[in-house]
């Protein structure tokens, strides 16, 4: 559901990482790219209306009306969104050992 949301949204280069095992704060990490800071705002709120409707009490969410990197905490998933600038600096999939899509990608999104 909640990369339908996001690909619905058009974000772009969605990943999804498995934490099963590796981690106790979360089932699934979810990265994704928006070009501007008014579409990241939209994806999560879209997002955050979704997972209440699935159940998801209290959601929460961090940096979005800064816009450059935004955080939902949906409970079992935790979704970060970012400018692709902001993506390709803290590089989160290199932490799990995903590798970030390709550099000239992020780049033409910018």
């Amino acid at each position: 559901m909640v990369e339908k949301s996001l690909d619905d949204d058009k974000a772009e280069d969605i990943v999804v990482i498995d934490l099963h095992g590796k981690s106790s704060m979360a089932d699934f990490m979810v990265i994704a790219s928006g070009r501007s800071q008014r579409q990241l705002h939209a994806m999560a709120e879209h997002l955050q209306a979704k997972l209440k409707e699935q159940g998801v009490t209290e959601v929460g969410i961090e940096g979005a009306r800064v816009g450059d990197w935004v955080l939902i905490d949906g409970g079992d998933v935790v979704v970060h969104l970012f400018k692709p600038e902001v993506r390709r600096f803290y590089n989160l999939e290199k932490m799990w050992g995903i590798v970030l899509p390709a550099p000239e990608r992020l780049a033409a999104m910018a």
